[in-house]
């Protein structure tokens, strides 16, 4: 894709989350899911590594290369005409120039970047090593004349026994994320507890990223809370699982006709 196509990529995918509080980005996975996606009329996606991985038959948590999950990306890209931003899971162990460049190479503008560092052991970085890293992908993408729209990722929650107790932290890291020149923050697994996210979003002043599933929540309950931006997760591509068994269930061997 070329360099102009993707800046103005780039730049619509900023505007849609000023437009829209909150943006919905389908978490997609494959040309399929992507063009689907679209066609219903949402005006960005967001491709997610533990659908990608499960579609192409390897483990999430970095069971693919960087260069495996870029030659992934670049159809979805170029089958749809719409922003497309993607998980990038921790890095993949690249330095983040060399992240942002192969990022927008293959025409993705938007990226989710988690702490969570699977290619050392699942070691989490510190709250300044993480954001650290953001501003490295901030810098590099300033370097580029491309606004990539980074979303920060933390596993605190995920990680923790009790969610509570690592709210201060969490919020900690969150801000210095924002500061490091994050666009969005994304605290994963708190989607259901309204107490954090209200905490949460009442913290930090750039737009926070929830899971959602597509069919147990409501949407409205996340505008209520302030959330400023939803993706799936894998949520998305198991309700689709779950849909899929239940029409061909009648139609397995061994099942009894009425």
């Amino acid at each position: 894709m070329d360099l102009r196509t993707t800046v103005e990529r780039a730049q619509r995918l900023k505007q849609l989350h000023a437009d829209h509080k909150p943006l919905v980005l389908p978490t997609v996975w494959d040309v399929w899911s992507a063009r689907t996606a679209a066609g219903a009329g949402f005006p960005a996606l967001t491709v997610g590594s533990h659908p990608l991985a499960d579609s192409r038959g390897a483990d999430d948590q970095e069971g693919q290369t960087f260069e495996e999950v870029l030659g992934a990306v670049r159809p979805i890209v170029e089958a749809v005409d719409v922003p497309v931003s993607v998980d990038l899971e921790a890095g993949y162990g690249q330095q983040p120039a060399d992240l942002i460049t192969g990022l927008t190479e293959v025409g993705g503008v938007g990226l989710n970047i988690e702490d969570t560092v699977h290619s050392e052991g699942g070691r989490v970085r510190s709250t300044r090593e993480h954001a650290d890293y953001v501003a490295a992908l901030r810098a590099a993408a300033d370097d580029a004349g491309i606004p990539v729209w980074v979303n920060g990722r933390t596993d605190l929650f995920a990680h923790a026994e009790d969610a509570t107790a690592v709210l201060d932290e969490a919020i900690e890291r969150l801000r210095a994320l924002g500061q490091a020149g994050a666009d969005s923050v994304y605290p994963v697994r708190i989607q259901d507890n309204d107490d954090l996210l209200t905490a949460v979003t009442d913290a930090v002043s750039v737009p926070v990223n929830s899971t959602a599933h597509p069919v147990k929540h409501d949407l409205e309950r996340f505008r209520r809370l302030g959330v400023g931006r939803i993706t799936y997760g894998p949520l998305l591509q198991l309700a689709l699982t779950d849909a899929m068994k239940d029409m061909l269930g009648p139609w397995a061997p061994g099942r009894k006709l009425g």
